[in-house]
């Protein structure tokens, strides 16, 4: 089937107009793109969450009704609810349309239903998705093809995450940590890695990669998959979807001769890096289709780090098969200027900056402190760290290789587990000090209210220095308490030492939330 064949048989849109959704924590950054989507779909939406936030905000700015606070009376009788894997049945708006036999769909099939009649390009990997799936959306509306888009943070540039566009690409943010992105038919998949984690909801690893091989059989007839060679797992899973004759690219680093096994699939994309600074990227790609070549064509992001380039090689490899010329999708490419919460600039006091990055996978760790060490040698300063994890169940599973990989930083302070989903009596002992365990000795500290570690981190600051807040939970909130406390401080000397207070301040603690 030719690439134009594929295009013309997309799958007629379902009229939304005249149809209600009622959206059950809409103000999660998954669920507020779907709501907005629907909405630009013709669709009535209301929705609810826990709290108010600055989503609720904008989708009450946009015409979407939001309650604050779940209350079964919020819910209309006549609406679709959508929920996401977080809502649980105990909820009294879910149990209300149960009751009443209302028609549920989990986000995953609503945003399905928002994209149909589109080239579906879906984002999948344990980490780099968001990046990848924003850097794509921002280069194709760059080069005028105007797609929708629904990723699960900000970009930047574009101050959304969701977008109906008149064009025939929708590209979305699949998310493999309840299986939700296997209710896609992707046109293009992009999958950034196949590295184990949500083992909570994984029997094991085997279990996680045939995840993925489920994920690819869900393209289309002639569909693309471009998987990462760089990652054992993405390498493994090209190589079985492969093996079932679907169409598969690769990109990495290395050349497709070098990788283990040899070539794979009906191409490559090589990614070479030319140079890095503290501002962005230089770097060369390469498409290789059988004995044609494409390029070397320059690449110069304004985002720092390796790890953003090799997501670009895939996003490029997406669009040269959504028919943007090698040329033109490199230098859109470039425009992107990063998602919210990925090594965002929260500011700078004294000559300390502020960074916030929302790594909670101790890969995404290791690839923020390469970069966060190369800004911060530039400046001549240290990198240092507070560090939030994210679920009681992967600080236990993975809390050696969150030392590990913390421990390139210079100074790191830990505070208390953001709950999520789960609850702290079921994993008894298991907190922020369990990762402490595993850094060198005096190297890192727990302290458990996150306000109180947000002044101490300040506290270990000095001129120069790099100061990173890092987890996917309410971390994020401690940026502007740790440039207050950086003003507030008339010496800016910094310590040099761990010896700080780390008695728990109940009120501080995180709720446990969706």
């Amino acid at each position: 089937m030719t690439k134009e064949n594929l295009m013309d048989d997309r799958e007629q849109p379902r009229p939304l107009a005249g149809q209600h959704f009622h959206l059950i924590g809409v103000g999660g950054a998954g669920m507020s793109v779907v709501a907005e989507l629907l909405a630009a779909r013709g669709a009535a939406v209301t929705g609810s969450d826990a709290h108010a936030s600055q989503a609720v905000e904008r989708l009450s700015a946009a015409g979407v009704a939001v309650h604050v606070g779940h209350d079964a009376a919020a819910v209309p009788p006549a609406a679709v609810v959508v929920v996401s894997t977080a809502i649980k049945e105990s909820n009294p708006e879910l149990a209300v349309a149960r009751a009443r036999g209302q028609q549920v769909l989990h986000r995953s099939q609503a945003l399905a239903l928002a994209a149909e009649g589109r080239d579906f390009v879906a984002v999948a990997g344990a980490h780099g998705k968001t990046t990848t799936s924003g850097m794509l959306a921002e280069a194709l509306l760059h080069a005028g093809a105007d797609p929708s888009f629904a990723i699960g943070g900000v970009v930047s540039a574009l101050g959304t995450g969701a977008h109906l566009g008149a064009g025939r690409a929708f590209v979305a943010e699949a998310d493999e940590s309840d299986r939700s992105f296997l209710n896609y038919r992707p046109r293009v998949e992009v999958v950034t890695n196949v590295e184990p984690d949500h083992l909570d909801n994984y029997a094991s690893t085997e279990d996680f990669e045939g995840a993925f091989r489920d994920f690819a059989g869900r393209l289309v007839p002639g569909g693309l998959l471009v998987a990462c060679a760089d990652d054992p797992g993405a390498l493994r899973l090209a190589r079985a979807a492969a093996a079932t004759g679907t169409r598969v690219q690769t990109f990495g680093t290395v050349p497709a001769e070098q990788l283990p096994g040899g070539p794979v699939g009906e191409g490559h994309v090589l990614l070479t890096v030319l140079g890095s600074r503290d501002d962005g990227t230089s770097a060369q790609l390469l498409l290789q289709l059988g004995d044609a070549l494409t390029g070397p064509v320059d690449l110069e992001l304004s985002v720092p780090g390796t790890h953003v380039a090799l997501d670009a090689a895939g996003a490029w490899a997406a669009g040269l098969e959504l028919g943007v010329e090698p040329e033109q999708m490199a230098r859109c490419l470039g425009v992107f200027g990063g998602t919210k919460r990925r090594f965002e600039d929260r500011g700078e006091v004294a000559g300390v900056r502020v960074v916030d990055d929302y790594a909670h996978h101790p890969t995404e760790i290791e690839a923020l402190m390469r970069t966060a060490r190369a800004v911060a040698t530039a400046r001549g300063g240290r990198v240092l760290a507070l560090f939030q994890p994210h679920l009681f169940s992967r600080t236990q599973g993975f809390a050696e290789r969150f030392g590990a990989a913390l421990a390139q930083a210079d100074l790191v302070v830990v505070t208390d587990v953001y709950p999520a989903r789960e609850r702290a009596e079921d994993f008894p002992g298991v907190d922020g000090a369990t990762v402490v365990a595993h850094l060198p000795a005096g190297r890192g500290v727990f302290v458990p209210g996150r306000q109180e570690a947000a002044r101490q981190v300040a506290a270990l600051a000095r001129p120069g220095d790099l100061l990173l807040t890092i987890g996917a939970g309410d971390v994020t909130e401690l940026g502007p308490v740790v440039l207050a406390e950086l003003a507030d401080r008339s010496d800016l000397a910094g310590r040099s030492d761990l010896a700080v207070r780390a008695e728990p301040d109940p009120a501080d603690r995180p709720q446990a939330g969706a």
